[in-house]
């Protein structure tokens, strides 16, 4: 189905060769990310479960026969199936009526619902792919110039110059997120769509998901942590910690947990695993997640950040910067099946980005908002490279990289480091 201004995803390559693989595919995020937009471009026909029209009966269909809603053009779209559960049932039967042809259904969902009456897994039937709010790249806010696949390999043939990049544009970037609604919105209009995702989040998401009444105050004060925690390995105490700390009353860990359980089945937390050298690595296993919000401009919004006032504190701006290219990493990884994670090792040797390709070759990021750090973040790659490599040959980075926020340049150093641009890169 044809969508005149679409913007072409990073994810539309890996949906279409799943659609060649898979009897259906189900497509999650985080709502407003573009799911929809990016499926119905691979379907031959929709069908709305959220459709209010006729008093919501798309919806009331499938409640009554699912097999009432699966009849349409091939692949058939079944946007926000979480509305009725058993779809994903009456789909995985479906897939199989079909003997065993490929692109049946694509499903969307922005929410994983209980799994109360889902009777199947799905699993050789249905696969599962994950949407991302838009990276630089797909909004067209990044040249493209380097890939990070290129890296892995010959990096780029020659140093070329990308042009200058203005502190408060990349404020501005933050702020205004990822969602493609907000593309060519005067920012003041564009900063309102975060704002009122973490309101919907509050007041009815969070209780419709599994019809739980939850604590609206407790789940505020619980943003605004992890908002205040954004790109940090904070530990779960810790934000207990800080909603103690408010609220008079106690909340244990348990309580947090089960918070915190709501966000991620709700697709709005992104946190980044630790690396290990070797699969079994204990590192991977004990080391702290990075925390993230699916799009740095909910942690701005909790905050109440402006361009003008992240300006006035770089050290917050640092941590949202970082967040906006952890989440441009995530996307371009995944699409050539490589992961992200962070380094953390137990004598406190980091490393911001480790992206690692399923052979288990990996590449080191150091991430960096101003020009003036890019020699110590240099010197610190190679620092670490040169006592990994000294415990185990094997452990040697197939590159280093600085990510730089205020760089008007992407090069290759005498010294063998990488340096792009945030407004550079691309898968």
């Amino acid at each position: 189905m044809e969508n005149k201004d679409y913007r072409p995803r990073v994810a539309d390559a890996a949906l279409s060769l799943y659609l060649k693989t898979f009897g259906a595919v189900c497509v999650e995020g985080p709502k407003w990310c573009g799911k929809t937009w990016t499926s119905a471009r691979h379907s031959g026909s929709v069908c709305s479960l959220a459709d209010p029209r006729g008093n919501f009966q798309n919806r009331r269909m499938a409640e009554m026969d699912p097999a009432l809603v699966l009849e349409g053009e091939r692949p058939r779209l079944l946007d926000e199936w979480q509305e009725v559960p058993s779809l994903w049932d009456a789909v995985r039967f479906g897939v199989d009526d079909a003997a065993g042809r490929h692109g049946q259904f694509v499903l969307t969902g922005s929410a994983t619902p209980v799994t109360k009456g889902v009777l199947h897994s799905g699993a050789g039937r249905i696969a599962r792919l994950r949407m991302h709010t838009m990276s630089l790249y797909e909004s067209g806010d990044s040249s493209g110039d380097v890939s990070l696949q290129g890296l892995f390999g010959k990096g780029f043939a020659k140093n070329k110059a990308t042009g200058p990049v203005k502190l408060e544009r990349l404020a501005e970037l933050i702020v205004r997120g990822g969602w493609p609604a907000a593309l060519g919105m005067p920012l003041n209009r564009a900063m309102l769509l975060p704002r009122e995702y973490i309101r919907a989040v509050v007041s009815d998401d969070m209780n419709r998901l599994d019809g739980v009444r939850r604590d609206t105050a407790k789940m505020q004060l619980l943003l605004r942590s992890l908002a205040r925690n954004e790109c940090t390995l904070t530990t779960v105490r810790k934000l207990v910690s800080d909603i103690s700390a408010v609220d008079a009353q106690d909340i244990d860990i348990k309580t947090v947990n089960g918070y915190l359980d709501v966000l991620r089945r709700l697709f709005l937390l992104e946190n980044q695993p630790p690396f290990g050298f070797g699969l079994r690595s204990s590192v991977r296993v004990k080391q702290a997640e990075k925390w993230h919000f699916a799009d740095p401009s909910l942690a701005a919004a909790l905050l109440g950040a402006t361009p003008k006032r992240l300006m006035g504190d770089l050290n917050t701006l640092g941590f949202l910067f970082e967040s906006l290219v952890e989440r441009d990493l995530r996307v371009y990884a995944e699409s050539f099946n490589a992961k992200l994670y962070h380094y953390r090792d137990y004598r406190d040797r980091e490393i911001d980005a480790v992206v690692e390709l399923p052979d288990s070759t990996w590449g080191a990021i150091e991430i960096k908002l101003g020009a003036n750090q890019i020699d110590a973040a240099a010197a610190g790659l190679l620092k670490l490279r040169a006592a990994l490599v000294a415990e185990s040959p094997a452990n040697a980075p197939a590159f280093l990289c600085v990510i730089c926020g205020l760089c008007d340049a992407a090069y290759r150093r005498p010294d063998g480091v990488y340096v792009v641009p945030a407004t550079a890169l691309r898968p």
